[in-house]
């Protein structure tokens, strides 16, 4: 057996690190094609290009411990079962828009702007439509749903990752 080149030690480590920091922290795995991002098109013609929060470990970061989010992007979040999903902005330095959507991909409620939570315990704001069950949730930078037309009963057109 001979020993690993340099430069094939250097990239297995760095797709590692990778897969690591994806299973960690709920960063996608990337496709070469669009990076593992869904396309999810809005009524106004704006492509939002969300990351994908299906298991338990990526719903639980979401976008957490991020210092910025490009206008056009987000994150898609993924449920089993309908339910009134309850979310809070522990950890997550930038202001969302969280637009909740029920089975039909249609808009159920919104909370606009909702604002980081410096609390170092567990006393955040919670945030939860008032009364429909979403399948999905959708976070997008603070300030940008109404600019891309998006209010109740929209429906946003996207697959499954």
């Amino acid at each position: 057996m001979r020993p690993m080149p340099f430069e094939t030690f250097i990239r297995f480590s760095l797709c590692s690190m990778a897969l690591i920091g994806s299973l960690l922290f709920g960063m996608p795995t990337s496709n070469a094609s669009d990076g593992g991002l869904i396309h999810i098109q809005t009524p106004s013609g704006i492509t939002i290009y969300a990351e994908i929060a299906d298991t338990p470990l990526k719903r639980s970061v979401g976008l957490m411990y991020r210092d910025h989010l490009k206008k056009d992007h987000g994150m898609l979040f993924f449920f089993s079962q309908p339910q009134a999903w309850s979310f809070w902005m522990k950890n997550t330095k930038i202001a969302l828009d969280l637009i909740w959507l029920d089975a039909k991909k249609r808009v159920t409620h919104i909370e606009r702007n909702v604002p980081i939570c410096t609390k170092t315990d567990d006393s955040c704001p919670q945030y939860r439509p008032n009364s429909d069950d979403a399948m999905y949730v959708l976070e997008i930078a603070g300030g940008t749903v109404d600019g891309y037309k998006i209010e109740k009963g929209t429906k946003l057109l996207f697959g499954q990752p």
